[in-house]
């Protein structure tokens, strides 16, 4: 099923208006100002450029500097994948309704519980059933109930917190999941974390296309996501296997892991014909959802949902080290949606 089609030409000038009321200014005068730096453009050139990829490629100024577009030509501007095409792609194929699903996590677990491959436990006032759950525990994950960018997550060690039920409901902690064992494969890579597969799904007509596949590695932290300091690389759909580079936020690019020196370029990550069988599955769930970026880790039990994202970040996409010929990823999601209509 497809939603929001044809968009509305008020909610269109609504939504700028808003945008306009909440841009923060101080922030696009800094970007301004390493723009100007680094491509030695004035800054009226700079501000005329960004208003004119906003008003016709949906770009801010965020993907202005992010996809580097100063240096696109136009045709190749139609390729990027913006803010304002991955909106536009949500709204046609997710409704809203659906997406509160997604933005809780305590109810997604429960509807996604058995391709979790892991307990979990949702924190009430009973202390007793707390201690029933983390009882053989040595540790576990505590997680807000929403949030996005692996914000407010914690691993929690048991056997420091005397009084663990205080604890978690200081910090207002509502679901508690046990900790993933990350396959010795995937291990190889960072163990500081659990290294998880961003793998984007479109759905129509009762078809589901695997379109794109990240691997966010992690980088000394719990979470492996590339906002917060981590890293990621394209994975071959067909394969699994990694051809490129790994990138961090701020460019830093990684033929090898720094930490532990295992080969990025040319990595295979196991049981990959698992995982898209895994995302296509998870893809059938919430019918009137139709776009969804799923996180996948590969455990000692094989793959699992970590979280699904009804708002899949779009910056992973197509960073500059990455894209072929320079072009985006907006004609592959184009191209799979012509191929979905085709199997209806």
């Amino acid at each position: 099923m497809v939603y929001n089609k044809n968009g509305d030409g008020m909610k269109k000038i609504v939504y700028y208006f808003k945008r306009m009321r909440d841009m923060d200014y101080k922030r696009i005068i800094q970007t301004l100002k390493r723009l100007h730096k680094k491509t030695k453009k004035s800054y009226w050139f700079l501000i005329k450029d960004i208003l004119s990829c906003s008003k016709y490629h949906g770009a801010g100024y965020v993907d202005y500097e992010l996809f580097e577009m100063y240096n696109m030509n136009e045709d190749i501007r139609k390729t990027v994948m913006t803010r304002g095409r991955n909106n536009a792609l949500i709204r046609r194929f997710n409704d809203p309704e659906g997406q509160a699903l997604f933005l809780n996590k305590e109810k997604f677990n429960v509807l996604f519980h058995d391709l979790l491959k892991r307990d979990f436990f949702i924190l009430e006032d009973d202390e007793k059933a707390l201690n029933h759950f983390i009882k053989g525990k040595r540790e576990i994950m505590a997680k807000p109930s929403s949030g996005s960018c692996g914000k407010g997550i914690e691993k929690i060690h048991i056997e420091d917190h005397s009084d663990l039920y205080s604890y978690l409901k200081e910090k207002d902690f509502r679901l508690l999941e046990e900790v993933v064992v990350q396959d010795r494969k995937m291990n190889e890579l960072c163990s500081t974390g659990v290294n998880t597969i961003r793998t984007i799904t479109l759905r129509m007509n009762g078809k589901t296309k695997v379109v794109a596949a990240y691997l966010r590695i992690g980088n000394g932290k719990i979470v492996d996501n590339f906002n917060s300091g981590g890293m990621v690389v394209p994975v071959d759909i067909k394969t699994g296997k990694i051809h490129d580079v790994a990138v961090d936020k701020k460019g830093n690019v990684y033929e090898k892991h720094p930490l532990t020196h295992t080969s990025i370029v040319g990595f295979q990550i196991p049981k990959w014909k698992e995982v898209l069988s895994l995302v296509k599955e998870a893809s059938t769930r919430v019918p009137n959802v139709g776009m969804v970026g799923w996180d996948v880790a590969i455990s000692n039990k094989g793959p699992l949902i970590i979280e699904g994202n009804e708002f899949p970040g779009y910056d992973i996409y197509q960073l500059p080290v990455h894209r072929k010929n320079g072009e985006g990823m907006y004609p592959v999601f184009q191209a799979a949606i012509e191929e979905l209509k085709k199997q209806a």
